[in-house]
């Protein structure tokens, strides 16, 4: 496919479904300390760090919460983690071929991660470059 779009250029966001999205917008707030920059019949967008953008939207259905659906990028995963526990979230444990994790963090070759699920179910992950 020719680069005429520019899609390799362009930024991109990620768009989650919330089935009560006054339930998600008190998740994102009081839970991840995130606030929407806009806030519209479509749903609310969070603007994040260097362009990024995260939409969650109003959808009569439903996540499977069966794969990371947005990911952070966190320069200390351990400290996140804790002061997101310390907020109420609970950590997926995984003890899959390829994925273990221990206290919540997998250790995947240097890069370190962990996954937990917004108020809606939608699978949230932090992870850590090695």
């Amino acid at each position: 496919m020719a680069n005429s779009t520019r899609l390799g250029q362009a930024l991109a966001y990620a768009t989650m479904p919330a089935q009560d999205i006054d339930r998600d917008r008190r998740f994102y707030s009081q839970t991840l300390g995130l606030d929407p920059v806009e806030d519209t019949a479509q749903g609310l967008t969070y603007e994040l760090g260097r362009g990024s953008r995260l939409l969650v939207f109003p959808s009569s259905g439903k996540p499977s919460g069966d794969h990371t659906q947005v990911a952070f990028s966190a320069d200390d995963v351990e400290a996140a983690v804790e002061e997101l526990r310390s907020r109420g979230v609970r950590f997926e444990e995984y003890d899959l071929p390829g994925l273990k994790t221990v206290n919540g963090i997998a250790d995947m070759g240097g890069r370190r991660s962990a996954w937990f699920h917004d108020s809606e179910g939608n699978l949230l992950g932090l992870t850590q470059p090695s």
